[in-house]
């Protein structure tokens, strides 16, 4: 788990909250030792209950309710034929997606909002997840193309849109501050476009494309979760591989690099692991905005951690993403909101307590 930190101790490093060193070893003569922190298991344990909690919820409420019971049963191949169109064909996939894009977009967050040193370092205000939107957007506007196709698309605009910001805020390494604005312009730029492409557009295509513009999991399948799932297994371990470094660079450039981390290579991966996990959530889902934005600071303050704690941030992310989806279902149903919808309530929320803290003195 991330909440366990792995230091070398020829080297100081950042201490990561309140924990005991469990175990030490020697590999090739080098001593590493393990801190375990118990606050951020228990707040994982915690996400982790409130993600399974809002699955139940998920899969057994509805239009067609489902006993818990006969959930199980379709799950382990058993059910009724309709049950097993519901629960396999129409509710998993969509929550599963949910899950996904939610851990997804609260890593990429992690990492953006470590390595720019700034709350808003979000991928959404950083323009990736706008980039992402604008590459499946020509294909389906421009290109006309199928909604696999867009998905390809879309994951090809954030990686695009990534490394151009990442190119132009490059100047003697990559400043926080440089980043969060070029990101910004970036990101003005990109929506410019989008609804430019949309206005020339047929007004039912316009109408398709505002609405996964706003972030959606409504008619998510299989078709969604297999790549994304697949892109998730390459990226995730590669996130808190990397992510070990983040500590010593939220220390300044040249604490870090006293310390002996690369800091122009690492943030280079970190800045590509992101931005790629941005683009293939929001690939699957939309851009689901303020999941990225409040996911990481919440598990941070949570768990009482120096350093992201990113399996509890991942966690966080996805019972954002799940519970918001819910409540987008069941609150206005027979109408079914957007999940985007749900998840900007609470990031206009979590804006208004961060202002309101700003102002405060001291």
């Amino acid at each position: 788990m991330n909440s366990a930190r792995v230091t070398n101790p020829r080297v100081a490093g950042p201490v990561v909250g309140a924990g005991r060193v469990v175990r030490v070893r020697r590999f090739g003569g080098d001593a590493v030792s393990v801190r375990i922190s118990p606050r951020s298991i228990t707040i994982s344990a915690a996400f982790t209950v409130a993600v399974l909690v809002a699955g139940v919820a998920a899969l057994t409420t509805g239009d067609y309710p489902i006993p818990f019971a006969d959930v199980v049963r379709t799950l382990a191949g058993h059910g009724s034929g309709g049950n097993d169109f519901v629960v396999n064909s129409l509710r998993l996939p969509r929550l599963l997606t949910g899950l996904l894009v939610g851990a997804g977009l609260a890593l990429s967050g992690s990492i953006f909002q470590s390595v720019s040193g700034n709350l808003l370092g979000s991928p959404d205000i950083l323009g990736f997840t706008t980039g992402s939107a604008t590459g499946a957007i020509v294909v389906l506007l421009v290109l006309h193309g199928t909604a696999g196709q867009a998905t390809f698309g879309a994951v090809v605009g954030g990686v695009i849109t990534g490394a151009l910001v990442y190119l132009l805020a490059h100047r003697r390494g990559v400043a926080g501050p440089r980043l969060v604005l070029i990101g910004i312009a970036a990101g003005a730029l990109l929506s410019s476009v989008n609804s430019y492409l949309i206005t020339r557009a047929e007004l039912a295509d316009a109408v398709n494309t505002q609405i996964w513009l706003i972030g959606s999991l409504n008619s998510r399948g299989w078709e969604q979760v297999r790549p994304l799932a697949a892109a998730l297994v390459v990226l995730v371990p590669l996130a808190l591989w990397l992510g070990r470094r983040l500590a010593y660079l939220e220390l300044g450039d040249d604490t870090a690099q006293a310390l002996g981390v690369g800091v122009g290579r690492s943030r280079a991966a970190l800045i590509a692991v992101g931005a790629a996990l941005a683009a293939v959530a929001t690939a699957a889902a939309g851009p689901i905005g303020f999941v990225a934005l409040t996911a990481p600071p919440l598990a941070r303050w949570l768990c009482g951690a120096s350093a992201p704690p990113l399996v509890a941030t991942a966690l966080a992310g996805a019972a954002l993403v799940a519970v918001s989806d819910l409540a987008a279902q069941r609150l206005f149903a027979p109408t079914q909101l957007p999940v985007g919808v749900a998840t900007a309530v609470v990031g206009g929320a979590y804006l208004a307590v961060l202002l309101v803290r700003q102002r405060r003195p001291g």
